[in-house]
C-alpha cells in the first residue's frame, strides 16, 4: 500500500483511522507538555519517567493476571509518579545533581522492570505473551477506547494549561518571583510534572518505553527554533507532534515490517533537523547567511573609513582619487567598490573615485560609533 492509498483509505478504514487519530492526539499532547520539560531544562525527565513506568506494568500484570491495557497503564502511571517523586527527593534531600538522580532512577527502575518481565516470561502461563510490546510500542493495538482516553486527557491538559497559563509561565521563567507573588510553586510544579508523566504513560502503548522520551522532546525542540514566545512554541510543538504521528503512521502502514513507534520518532527527528537548519531565527543556514552579511558589511565599513581618511587629507573633499591608491588595503575589492557605489557612498568615474556627501556622513557616524565603543570599554 502506497502513502497515497493510505490517505485515501484513512476516512473509510476503521483500523487506519483509529491508529492515525491515536498517534496524532498522542503527538499533540506530548508536544504541548514537552515544551515545558524543554524550557525547564528537564529533558532527561521524560526518559527517566518512561523507564520508571516499566516495573509498574509488570507488577500490574502480576497482581491482576490480565493484560487489560487500562490496568497496565494505571500501574505504569503509579510507578512513573513514584519514580518522579524519588527523583525530586534525591535532588532536595541530598547533594546529588539532577542528572545523577535521573540516571539512578532510570537504571534502577528499568533494571527492576526487565527483571520482572523476565520472571513473567518464564511463568507457565500463555497469557503473559505480548508484554514486551511496551518496550518499543505497538500502535496496531490501539482501539477506539484508547483514542477516546487520549482525547479526554489531552482536553484536560489543554484546559489546565489555559486555566493556569499565567502561573505556569511565571514559574517557568522566574520561580523566585513566582514565590514573591504568593503562588504555591510546589503545587504548580507538581501539576506540570503529573501531566508530563500522564502523557508519557499514554504513549507507552504506541511508542514504547525506550523511545517515549524522544516523542516528548523532539516536537518541542523543533518548535523552540522558530519562536521566542511560549504560546507559539506550545502550539507549534503540538502541530509538529501531531504531524509526526500522522506521517509516521502513514509511512509505517505503506511499508512492510516497519514498526510505527520508531518511524514516528524518526519523522519527529526530521522536523527537528529541518528546524535546526532552516528556522529564520536560530537555523544554521540563516546564521551563516547573517555571518556572511555582517562580514561583508564590516568590509564595506572598513573600506569606507579608509577612503574617508584619504579624502580628508585634501581641501576639496570631492577631489577624485585613483583606485590604485587602495591596492594595499585589505578590505578593498572591485566588488566592494561596486557595493559602495550602489549605496551612494562613493562615485566611480573610470579608474577614479570620490566620496559623496552621504558617504562622508556615514563615515563620520562610523568614526563616532568607534570612539563611543572605545570610551565605553575604558
Amino acid at each position: 500500500m502506497s502513502i497515497t492509498e493510505y490517505f485515501e483509505l484513512l476516512f473509510t478504514d476503521y483500523t487506519l483511522r483509529t491508529i492515525t487519530l491515536g498517534t496524532a492526539v498522542l503527538g499533540a499532547v506530548c508536544g504541548m507538555l514537552g515544551s515545558f520539560a524543554v524550557l525547564r531544562k528537564q529533558s532527561l525527565l521524560g526518559d527517566a519517567i518512561s523507564h520508571a513506568a516499566l516495573p509498574g506494568i509488570a507488577l500490574a500484570f502480576l497482581i491482576t493476571g490480565a493484560k487489560d491495557t487500562n490496568v497496565l497503564l494505571l500501574g505504569a502511571l503509579v510507578s512513573g509518579l513514584i519514580g518522579t517523586f524519588w527523583i525530586r527527593g534525591i535532588i532536595t534531600k541530598t547533594h546529588l545533581k539532577t542528572d545523577t538522580a535521573l540516571g539512578l532512577i532510570l537504571s534502577l527502575f528499568f533494571g527492576f522492570g526487565m527483571l520482572l518481565l523476565t520472571f513473567i516470561q518464564k511463568q507457565p502461563n500463555a497469557n503473559q505473551a505480548g508484554l514486551d510490546k511496551y518496550l518499543f510500542g505497538q500502535a496496531a493495538t490501539l482501539v477506539e477506547k484508547d483514542v477516546w482516553i487520549m482525547a479526554i486527557v489531552t482536553s484536560i491538559c489543554l484546559g489546565i494549561l489555559l486555566l493556569f497559563w499565567k502561573e505556569f509561565k511565571i514559574l517557568l521563567f522566574d520561580a523566585d518571583y513566582t514565590k514573591t507573588l504568593g503562588f504555591n510553586t510546589r503545587f504548580i510544579d507538581i501539576v506540570i510534572t503529573f501531566f508530563i508523566v500522564l502523557a508519557i504513560v499514554l504513549g507507552l502503548q504506541t511508542v514504547g518505553v525506550v523511545l517515549m522520551s524522544a516523542m516528548l522532546l523532539a516536537p518541542a525542540a523543533a518548535a523552540r527554533q522558530w519562536t521566542n514566545k511560549l504560546s507559539v512554541m506550545v502550539f507549534l510543538a503540538a502541530i509538529f507532534g501531531a504531524f509526526s504521528g500522522v506521517f509516521g503512521t502513514a509511512i509505517s502502514a505503506s511499508q512492510n515490517n516497519l514498526s510505527t513507534g520508531p518511524v514516528i520518532v524518526l519523522v519527529a527527528a526530521v522536523f527537528v533537523i529541518f528546524s535546526f537548519i532552516f528556522s529564520p531565527g536560530r537555523g544554521i543556514l540563516f546564521k551563516q547567511l547573517r555571518v556572511r552579511r555582517n562580514r561583508r558589511d564590516l568590509q564595506l565599513q572598513k573600506t569606507l573609513q579608509f577612503m574617508h581618511e584619504i579624502a580628508s587629507t585634501h581641501e576639496d573633499t570631492t577631489h577624485p582619487h585613483a583606485i590604485k591608491i587602495l591596492n594595499n588595503f585589505q578590505g578593498f575589492t572591485k566588488k566592494t567598490l561596486k557595493k559602495l557605489e550602489e549605496r551612494n557612498w562613493i562615485t566611480l568615474k573610470g579608474q577614479n573615485w570620490s566620496l559623496t556627501e552621504q558617504g562622508f556622513f556615514e563615515a563620520e557616524n562610523l568614526y563616532n560609533q568607534q570612539l563611543n565603543n572605545e570610551h565605553t570599554a575604558n
